[in-house]
């Protein structure tokens, strides 16, 4: 018997792209999808792509929509999961992609957001250390930032089996305009962002800054720091994150080349390229997989990691449903696939 689905947020990119993954996942039965602004409309007339979802309509978002459904996905804007997630009955398995619930430090949440903080809940990112077992049986998910996934894969093998340090890394990614949202903004208009690239955020001041440090301290590294500096590209969606970090004293390449692979030999989602080779954001589209290449740039004594990721599945929806699976004790990639699309 399936389970019944609600999706808020259900207009925007994060929200169409969640409903996309669930339309084909065996387990799962879309019954509510809900809006603020389009609440009322078809859901086709916002995601006219969701063919097999024509016969739903944008209910308003409100916790007595969402209450009395098996599962329920957030893809709400930072700020308004956490006014209706108290309210959701505790046996309901709720997923939020946003950033409510992410932070485990209410000053880091101050700094870096600002207004109410709702406290954290488990972290919806199974190949991070002991989060696998975490998520088995939770009932409340936060999904990380797509940034964040990005540059946590990268990263934290190197950190967990001590071949780099944790002082001094520095990220810069290329990353499309989806992951801002649907929201109509001068910058992320097509005439401003085709042939040209612009950094944003830049100086430490982005918001997924204290979740990268939190994600990386839990990997093992102690005295994180980061910076890394966000760069909208003109392609709609995906992320290629460049990530550098000091090689840890007397290390070798080949203990670099064996912590990543074997960080990741098992996981499903994850994969490491062979040796000089680097990924492209062109093969994850569609797919919930984070594909890297990995150097060591012996001149400037640091280790070089290149990750892509589709920004709206793994580092999102992809991300969300793979941490449904395992807290509902499905087999991990059910509805997921690790083919991208070309060209």
């Amino acid at each position: 018997m399936s389970l019944s689905v609600a999706v808020a947020g259900a207009s925007g990119y994060a929200g169409g792209e969640v409903l996309r993954l669930l339309s084909a996942h065996p387990e799962f039965e879309i019954t509510t999808v809900t809006a603020f602004q389009n609440a009322g409309q078809p859901l086709i007339a916002a995601q006219p792509h969701l063919r097999s979802l024509a016969h739903l309509q944008l209910q308003p978002t409100d916790a007595a929509t969402l209450a009395g459904h098996d599962v329920v996905f957030l893809a709400l804007p930072h700020g308004k999961s956490g006014g209706v997630t108290g309210d959701l009955p505790e046996g309901t398995l709720v997923i939020d992609c946003g950033a409510d619930h992410r932070l485990t430090s209410e000053a880091d949440w101050a700094q870096f957001y600002g207004g109410d903080y709702y406290g954290a809940w488990t972290y919806g990112l199974p190949e991070l250390a002991q989060q696998r077992a975490a998520l088995a049986g939770a009932t409340r998910i936060a999904v990380p930032g797509c940034n964040v996934t990005a540059i946590t894969l990268a990263l934290a093998p190197g950190i967990a089996a001590g071949v780099i340090e944790s002082a001094d890394l520095v990220a810069v990614l290329a990353v499309g305009p989806s992951g801002a949202g649907k929201s109509l903004k001068t910058e992320l208009l097509a005439s401003e962002l085709l042939g040209s690239a612009n950094a944003y955020q830049v100086g430490g001041i982005h918001r997924h800054t204290p979740e990268i440090r939190q994600n990386l301290e839990l990997a093992g590294g102690s005295g994180v720091s980061v910076s890394f500096t966000p760069v909208l590209v003109p392609m709609s969606r995906g992320i290629l994150a460049t990530s550098t970090a000091r090689l840890a004293p007397g290390v070798t390449k080949a203990q670099v080349r064996d912590a990543w692979e074997a960080a990741y030999a098992d996981e499903p989602f994850v994969h490491v390229l062979p040796d000089g080779q680097f990924p492209r954001t062109a093969d994850t589209l569609g797919a919930n997989t984070c594909l890297m290449g990995r150097a060591v740039d012996e001149a400037a004594g640091r280790v070089v990691v290149v990750s892509a990721i589709d920004n709206l599945v793994k580092g999102t929806a992809g991300a969300a449903i793979q941490s449904a699976n395992i807290a509902l004790g499905f087999p991990e990639t059910t509805g997921l696939t690790t083919d991208g699309v070309a060209p």
